[in-house]
């Protein structure tokens, strides 16, 4: 328990956690997605992965096994891991309290994008739980602030703003996490 540098990643959907992720694995870093655990469960009880199947289910699961149950999912993943671990996906302070009872260096990045701007990925991306209108992002939005998200951002030990040229975003990205992996 402990020795491992274990790094958060928080961000409303479509906010750019996803290169945060793919910048890790390019500098060498496991990478664990929060939101997998859950897909993994609305598949195992048989629904199909729409937004809602999979917002019903993390608020499904967090009802059933606690706050943290995601979390704590996720732990024996990052254990089996190298010894720098992004986790992406945070939804709750529950959730960062979990990790630092087991990490203690455990450190959080949070990914900011004003909400036009994430709507926009989100639609032209076109995964099968993104949502289909404006609507349906907004009540995604609420769901995931729901649980805690905005706390988790507010508090975050680093924060990044997507809003810029990509390849700017994607700098910033990994000079921030060379030097915390190196620490």
């Amino acid at each position: 328990m402990g020795g491992k540098n274990v790094i958060g990643v928080a961000g409303m959907p479509g906010a750019g956690k996803s290169l945060v992720t793919r910048t890790a694995k390019e500098i060498g870093l496991s990478v664990i997605i929060m939101g997998d655990v859950v897909r993994e469960e609305v598949t195992k009880r048989g629904l199909s992965l729409t937004a809602e199947n999979v917002g019903g289910v993390m608020l499904k699961l967090r009802e059933e096994e606690g706050h943290a149950v995601v979390a704590k999912r996720c732990i024996p993943k990052i254990e089996n891991a190298r010894d720098v671990v992004v986790v992406d996906g945070l939804r709750s302070l529950y959730e960062v309290e979990e990790y630092k009872r087991h990490f203690p260096s455990f450190l959080t990045i949070a990914v900011h994008a004003a909400p036009e701007t994430r709507f926009q990925r989100l639609f032209s991306r076109k995964r099968s739980d993104d949502p289909q209108g404006w609507e349906s992002f907004c009540q995604r939005d609420t769901r995931e602030l729901s649980v805690g998200l905005g706390n988790v951002i507010a508090t975050a030990d680093y924060m990044i703003i997507n809003e810029g040229p990509k390849i700017e975003t994607e700098k910033q990205i990994h000079n921030l996490l060379r030097g915390v992996a190196e620490k």
